[in-house]
């Protein structure tokens, strides 16, 4: 825990948050929801920036693997420092499932589950868990999805990582199919989901969407959109992840 206030004055409890995107378009776009500067700090292999608070904004690379190697960098290198983090949001935009997820609208999720991890047999897709190992879902705070999807007016449901996107109709159906309380898509939340949890940090994952899940196509995307939702959204749940409670878990 750090104390929070503004040149001197009176402090209180916060929690220091880490927020791990995939490119710097989408960190820069949660850093306008924080007031004041951003301060770049030097990590190996991620741009990471501090934001009044504590709070830590890093841009750790495209797919569950880069992801997962740099929040767990960053995690490691504030232990080391003596100012952990207590909680990690993979943030982003990505594809939401039509029609529950609109363009434009935030997801948050309930569940975090990779949807490709296991092996592809004649019968179908096996997670790896049915093959007798690993885990492919991992379960943020409730108490923190209800507190944000009431200040942002997010659906909470399932976001799924893949590592790779999307971009036919029976590749979605195939999806929503296997897991039917699909919202979004993303390329990085378990890979982060992964690394919180090898630190016992517990985690969530915010979309705004910026595509439908499905074929491609490129001149339907709104990306300025979703970026702008990204900002808009975390202004507003700033203060339920500063008042968090980092034991209620």
């Amino acid at each position: 825990m750090v104390l929070q206030g503004e040149e001197g004055g009176l402090t209180t409890p916060s929690a220091r948050v880490l927020v791990a995107t995939a490119v710097p378009a989408e960190r820069d776009a949660v850093a306008g929801a924080f007031p004041g500067q951003a301060v770049a700090v030097r990590l190996p292999g991620a741009g990471l920036v501090r934001v009044p608070g504590g709070h830590g904004l890093l841009a750790a690379g495209v797919g569950p693997a880069l992801a997962a190697a740099s929040t767990a960098t960053a995690l490691t290198a504030a232990a080391l420092a003596g100012t952990p983090y207590d909680l990690v949001v993979s943030a982003g935009i990505g594809g939401g499932f039509l029609p529950e997820a609109p363009l434009g609208s935030l997801v948050v999720a309930a569940e975090i589950t990779v949807a490709d991890l296991g092996a592809q047999t004649a019968d179908g897709f096996l997670p790896v868990t049915e093959l007798g190992f690993g885990t492919v879902t991992h379960r943020p705070p409730e108490s923190l999805v209800r507190g944000i999807s009431q200040a942002t007016g997010a659906r909470a449901g399932t976001v799924l990582t893949v590592s790779t996107v999307t971009g036919t109709a029976a590749r979605a159906a195939e999806l929503r199919a296997r897991h039917p309380r699909a919202l979004a898509e993303g390329m990085e939340g378990f890979g982060v989901a992964e690394a919180a949890a090898a630190h016992g940090v517990p985690v969530l994952e915010i979309r705004a969407v910026s595509n439908p899940v499905g074929p491609r196509d490129r001149a339907a995307w709104r990306i300025g959109e979703a970026l702008a939702a990204l900002t808009e959204g975390f202004g507003k749940l700033t203060p339920v992840l500063e008042s968090w409670n980092p034991h209620d878990r």
